[in-house]
């Protein structure tokens, strides 16, 4: 349980309110097939750009795609497409993950419903481009829950940097040491410490428990976790 007395939670998506391969593991070979249709040859080295392993259908912990925006996403994929900019790389690959069934890390609702009747404020901060999240939360039906929804487009840059957070607080008004950072990658744990942010990792992205642990301020399962560690 945390001494602090946490009134805002922000959290990433992907790997943290979503458990990451069991979303994006089996759903990304077929994508990247599909891209590579013209050019099967470019299969196998564009799986290995991006951290994805075609055998095991998981990505592997070092991939981009754990951490990095998806404009880095798409600069790691453009020399194995006929693209000759990332702009409708990004493009197709937000519009593919639109309707990508999303598999929860916990119940969404009643998570989010429990950390809402507790009177935190919520936030979602992920590398994602804003749009395809929302539509990730919105089927999720966890959209309402949220004070604060950014993606790296949304104006404040992405993780690790801090700005995202510090948008939440701006918006929430509150300060950043009652506020804690959840995600599953040390990019969401760098900028939590960056905000001056209590860190909170959790395992259900590809990060094990020894990557996260130095830069955590506690180690998770899951979100299932949470309320329990803050007291609810």
């Amino acid at each position: 349980m945390t001494e602090k007395a946490i009134k805002g939670v922000i959290f990433d998506k992907d790997g943290t309110l979503f458990d990451f391969n069991a979303t994006w593991g089996a759903w990304a070979r077929g994508m990247l097939a599909a891209e590579t249709a013209n050019a099967p040859e470019m299969l196998a080295p564009l799986a290995q750009a991006l951290g994805y392993d075609l055998d095991a259908g998981l990505f592997k912990p070092q991939s981009i795609v754990i951490a990095g925006t998806i404009e880095d996403v798409a600069l790691a994929a453009l020399p194995y497409l006929p693209d000759s900019e990332t702009a409708p790389i990004i493009a197709r690959f937000n519009a593919a993950t639109m309707d990508v069934p999303q598999v929860e890390a916990a119940p969404l609702v009643p998570f989010l419903d429990r950390l809402k009747t507790a009177s935190l404020k919520l936030g979602v901060a992920t590398n994602d481009a804003e749009e395809p999240a929302r539509a990730h939360l919105d089927v999720a039906g966890a959209t309402r829950f949220f004070d604060f929804i950014a993606g790296f487009d949304s104006g404040f840059g992405g993780k690790p940097a801090a700005g995202q957070l510090h948008a939440f607080c701006a918006t929430t008004g509150l300060s950043p040491d009652v506020c804690a950072m959840v995600g599953d990658s040390t990019h969401d744990l760098h900028a939590g410490r960056a905000a001056g942010m209590t860190t909170v990792a959790v395992l259900t992205g590809v990060a094990g428990h020894d990557e996260l642990a130095p830069h955590a301020d506690v180690v998770l399962g899951s979100i299932a976790e949470l309320p329990a560690w803050l007291g609810l």
